[in-house]
């Protein structure tokens, strides 16, 4: 049990979780309890204690025991606490007993993220998709909250007005969740509309847990982005995608995207999987990990399975760890080297391997390039300027009156380019096999 101070003009909460040794040990809900304390901060609550009980199963009517309940229902009322918030999902009924016994409002980890979410929504796109959310997570906790107007007896005449109301509220809430639907369906048709342009342009995201510091990553290897970044959850909601200049006429189009977070609730992965689907569309992932955290390698764990939920079945993925140089333990870098041996280590903070990190990003971009070589006459300039505008060109040799060029395309404008020069083309083969 901890107990704390709080700021002024913000809510005053305490924080409760269940262990169950040795499947889950107090230390990792210690653990699961810190993390919550972040989020309880990023949505604008002190935390002044958290409470842990020991217990095999929880509580159906009240998820805590009945006596820690009474213990805490004290805590509460001479602290003035104005929240208490589950680290586990609560069911509508525990939830509600909760609220009874505790006089104070009452919500779980998954509505905890939903208000952060509803802060940090900027576009509409954004702001509807949080809306839906909210409303699917709502949905099936309507029931109770009108108990004051139904009748108590059974028989004929016991659906009384509170029954209909709570039917009422949940029509309301279904004919919004169509309408919210219809308005991501059209916003989501008008940016592929404005998008398509960038299909031919090989595309990376970045990935990785909240806080990992891909906001920042974002900034140090496109300057322009001025992506939102802060030591708070969930800085980005909307993605933003910006041009990342490797070589001349090398280039990637770079998403920041939303941070995953252990438990991410369902309605909010299945309402931003239309943002998320710059994960599915890109060529590969950068996923960056915060390596300075105690439990990265947790993390790490908790992203892989989001990717996998939402679809991504491929491991063409680049681990980045990120905030090198929080590490307290000197040692630690090379121990992680030995063990990671593929990925790359840096400091967006600091700028450090940077340049090493771009020169990967361009290695793995030059494995989805093809090399073409072609012979046409000195006058075709049109061609030509347009295969140095487009293409990287490798060398040019003149024969004559002809000029030879050897240039590499993307894949994705693969298809393009070869109906330009089919007539004039000499040789072609993979960079890979070069």
């Amino acid at each position: 049990m901890n107990i704390t101070t709080c700021e002024k003009n913000r809510e005053k909460a305490v924080l409760i979780g269940l262990c169950s040794p040795p499947e889950l040990p107090r230390t990792l809900v210690e653990e699961y309890l810190q993390e919550l304390a972040f989020l309880a901060d990023t949505a604008g609550a002190d935390v002044l204690m958290s409470i842990i009980q020991e217990k095999k199963q929880r509580d159906p009517a009240s998820f805590l025991g009945k006596g820690k309940v009474d213990e805490l229902a004290v805590f509460v009322k001479e602290n003035a606490v104005d929240i208490v918030i589950c680290d586990d999902d609560l069911t509508p009924v525990q939830a509600r007993n909760l609220e009874r016994a505790l006089e104070c409002k009452v919500i779980d980890r998954t509505g905890l993220i939903l208000q952060i979410f509803a802060i940090r929504a900027q576009s509409s796109q954004a702001k509807i998709q949080v809306e839906l959310a909210q409303l699917e997570y709502m949905l099936p906790r309507l029931s109770g909250q009108w108990t004051h107007l139904s009748k108590q007896k059974g028989g004929i005449g016991s659906k009384g007005p509170g029954e209909t109301q709570i039917e009422t509220d949940r029509r309301l809430v279904r004919n919004r969740i169509s309408l919210l639907k219809r308005k991501l369906r059209e916003v989501l048709l008008q940016h592929d509309t404005q998008t398509r342009g960038r299909l031919i342009i090989p595309r990376v995201a970045l990935v990785g847990y909240t806080n990992a510091g891909k906001s920042t990553l974002m900034n140090i290897l496109c300057p322009e982005a001025e992506a939102f970044a802060e030591n708070r959850l969930f800085a980005t909601l909307d993605t933003k995608t910006r041009r990342l200049e490797l070589k001349i006429n090398k280039l990637v189009l770079l998403s920041d995207t939303v941070g995953f977070i252990r438990k991410l609730p369902h309605h909010l992965v299945e309402s931003f999987k239309s943002t998320l689907d710059e994960v599915l569309q890109a060529d590969f992932l950068l996923h960056v990990i915060d390596v300075s955290h105690p439990a990265f390698e947790e993390q790490m764990v908790v992203v892989r399975d989001t990717l996998r939920e939402l679809g991504v079945e491929h491991d063409n993925i680049i681990d980045v760890f990120n905030k090198i140089d929080a590490l307290e333990d000197p040692g630690a870098l090379g121990a992680l080297r030995m063990k990671y041996p593929e990925a790359v280590f840096v400091s967006a903070a600091r700028g450090l391997n940077i340049a090493v990190l771009k020169e990967i990003i361009s290695d793995h971009v030059a494995l989805d390039y093809r090399e073409r070589k072609i012979r046409t006459h000195v006058s075709n300039y049109k061609l030509i300027g347009y295969l140095y505008e487009h293409t990287e060109v490798v060398s040019k040799r003149y024969l004559d009156e002809d000029v030879e060029l050897t240039f590499r395309v993307h894949k994705n404008s693969l298809k393009h380019i070869d109906a330009l020069i089919k007539p004039l083309l000499i040789h072609d083969y993979a960079v890979a096999d070069l």
